[in-house]
């Protein structure tokens, strides 16, 4: 059992000096172990990540800068600066950066699952296919593009 390590994860690091371009979009993980896992978002005006759902983990999403379009359980709505998203596990919920200005944000899930393996084989990957497959392996199941409208 990995247990929480005590300490600091400067803003702009990775825990451990690790981060994940993702699609263009780029990710710190700040905290890793067996009940949770803490990661960081860049995510540019245009950048998003499609409705999927996480069958065995809830997740939450801190805004630190910036707005973020959510699509959550087919219903849309716009956080911003300092809103707490919360998205319960078996929920659809995707997000989007549909403004201007780039867009900063503190997501977590619990338990960690296998999201940190899943970030881990993903980095740099451009192959959708690919993508979708290792994503339904790892427990993210994206839905069908029109679930994104």
């Amino acid at each position: 059992m990995a247990d929480l390590d005590k300490g600091i994860t400067r803003a702009g690091e990775g825990y451990q000096g690790k981060s994940w371009t993702i699609l263009g979009q780029t990710y710190f993980p700040k905290a890793s172990c067996d009940s949770t896992f803490a990661f960081e978002t860049n995510s540019d005006p245009g950048q998003h990540v499609p409705v999927h759902i996480h069958p065995t983990q809830d997740e939450f999403i801190l805004v630190l800068e910036g707005e973020l379009h959510l699509k959550l359980d087919g219903a849309w709505s716009v956080a911003k600066a300092g809103d707490l998203v919360r998205m319960p596990r078996g929920i659809p919920h995707g997000y989007f950066n549909k403004s201007d200005v780039p867009a900063r944000a503190l997501f977590w899930v619990s338990p960690a699952g296998k999201l940190e393996a899943l970030f881990d084989a993903l980095h740099e990957l451009s192959d959708i296919p690919r993508v979708l497959q290792l994503s339904a392996e790892h427990e993210v199941n994206f839905l069908p593009p029109e679930a994104n409208e």
